[in-house]
């Protein structure tokens, strides 16, 4: 990437100083060869500044990049007569797909840990129906063939989470946990978080109420829990919030956690909505740590949220974890329109819960399926015998949320791609079932105030086979959104197309799309395919 480039950023800050601003290396780290002029910012401005390359002559800085993220074992084909049963939790995450956009706008291919294709996927709303009756959701199949090879097959199956009535919400006992260690200074992280949640609060119930607990060296409480009808003081604490120190995390957790229990709300929302860039250096910082803790802490019925913010020592791997384990949700924000869409446009969605432990599973005739894959969904897979355990954990499904999952399925008699295993000695070799069922798929959740889960079920024909060009345009962009993904892990199932076709699938998939985001995605293609 040229450093002499000009680049824009949506800051609520009112002055860019040369002591903060990150220089944009392969994970815009500080650099101090950067160099940049002051800018005033107003309001909702985006800031326009220029980046210019250090003095001829001057010796380059070392550049250090501890940004973490685990690594992803792609799922395989599996032999639908040996592995009839695939289970997994669903996830609401969207945070990959943010980060992903910002590697590319950037000049940079993202690192392939950072790439989770049902994060991709889920960043974008689909046409599914609104739920009736009791389900607090609706399901929603779709099976034609996959777009990088006719001979396969691409099943979706999407779930829509019912809309609330946003006239009698109920109110929100929310804790603003936020990291000010000297890692937040940059301009996109403390300051764009401040701007951030202001936005959030102003678009709260006047029923609900705010706490503010920081971290660093150690926890402290910014801000009792305290009325958004006093809108003022809730923005005067996070304007009085600075930077400096350690981050211990862990106790900054704890201190969320029992405000949120001491002003709980009996059938409100209560939720920690932790910010941070993840860097984790003081208290209980090792992984498995901070995953017992959350672990323990989400027993309490209060949900979590987590946002990241910044980059150059953005630590993906541990926020992820946490999300997962902590009945919550992750988001990477990174820019002010980032922020628009998570703290306004989706606020409901991404704070209101409405259905608890989500799972799926889907079961593969023999007789219909030689193989099949899961794309994505690597670490929320499931032991087949989790899906009746009513103690195991999985996905909150939000108000208005719709959550997709894809498979390409190889139809019988197609080209195996999964390895042969020895004819079984003590199996029956008998497959049965009905021919022209092709999956039987099964969800189970638990409504908000039980621990009992309910079962719903649902087959998928062979008959319901459509070919691609027939394929709505949901079905087609998601195809361009997973195949988009593949290319940039260099997955070995990527063989078959290139940018162009995925460009394709994109344009006839982009349809009505009112926010943009679509279109936004088809120029983040052609920008990867430069790269």
């Amino acid at each position: 990437m040229k450093r002499n480039h000009l680049i824009k950023r949506s800051l609520g800050v009112v002055v860019f100083s040369t002591a903060i601003l990150f220089g944009l290396n392969s994970c815009g780290n500080q650099n101090p060869n950067y160099k940049m002029e002051e800018y005033s910012v107003e309001s909702a401005d985006e800031a326009n500044y220029e980046i210019a390359p250090a003095p001829e002559g001057e010796p380059a800085a070392v550049q250090h990049n501890t940004e973490r993220y685990a690594e992803i074992v792609e799922n395989e084909f599996k032999n639908a007569k040996q592995n009839p049963l695939s289970t997994f939790s669903i996830d609401v995450d969207n945070a990959s797909y943010a980060n992903v956009r910002r590697f590319i706008e950037m000049g940079q291919k993202p690192e392939k840990g950072a790439v989770r294709i049902e994060e991709m996927i889920n960043y974008f709303s689909y046409d599914y129906p609104n739920p009736t009756g009791e389900t607090p959701f609706s399901v929603t199949t779709e099976l034609t063939e996959a777009p990088w090879n006719n001979e396969n097959q691409l099943l979706r199956i999407g779930i829509q989470g019912k809309k609330l009535d946003y006239d009698h919400l109920q109110p929100s006992n929310l804790v603003f946990l936020v990291d000010v260690s000297g890692s937040m200074s940059d301009p996109n992280k403390l300051p764009l978080l401040v701007r951030s949640f202001k936005l959030m609060a102003q678009n709260l119930d006047p029923k609900s109420k705010v706490a503010i607990v920081t971290y660093a060296g150690d926890a402290g409480v910014a801000l009792e829990s305290t009325s958004v009808k006093n809108l003022e003081k809730i923005e005067e604490a996070l304007d009085n919030l600075v930077s400096g120190g350690s981050t211990n995390g862990a106790g900054g957790i704890e201190k969320a956690y029992q405000i949120a229990r001491e002003n709980f709300i009996e059938n409100g929302n209560n939720r920690v909505i932790l910010a941070t860039d993840g860097d984790f250096n003081v208290g209980n910082t090792s992984e498995s740590g901070l995953m017992d803790l959350i672990q323990k802490e989400a027993k309490s019925k209060v949900f979590l949220t987590i946002c990241g913010f910044g980059m150059g020592n953005y630590n993906d791997q541990t926020m992820e974890a946490i999300s997962n384990k902590g009945n919550g949700n992750y988001f990477y924000i990174y820019n002010w329109g980032e922020a628009q869409k998570v703290f306004k446009k989706e606020l409901t969605a991404n704070l209101f819960t409405i259905a608890k432990d989500v799972k799926i599973q889907v079961e593969f005739n023999p007789n219909t399926v030689e193989e099949y894959r899961l794309i994505g969904y690597e670490n929320r897979l499931l032991n087949d015998e989790d899906f009746n355990d009513d103690t195991k954990d999985a996905g909150e499904l939000g108000a208005g949320h719709n959550v997709t999952a894809i498979y390409e399925i190889v139809p019988k008699g197609g080209k195996t791609n999964a390895g042969s295993v020895d004819p079984l000695k003590y199996q029956t070799q008998s497959t049965g079932g009905n021919s022209s069922d092709l999956v039987t798929l099964k969800l189970r959740y638990k409504p908000i105030e039980s621990e009992t889960s309910k079962l719903i079920t649902q087959i998928v024909k062979t008959s319901d086979l459509k070919n691609w060009n027939s394929a709505s345009q949901d079905q087609q962009f998601v195809g361009a959104v997973a195949g988009f993904g593949l290319l940039l892990r260099d997955s070995k199932f990527a063989t078959n197309y290139n940018y162009e076709d995925v460009k394709n699938w994109a344009k006839n998939g982009v349809g009505s799309d009112e926010e943009g985001y679509r279109s936004e995605f088809l120029s983040l293609v052609r920008k990867a395919e430069d790269l």
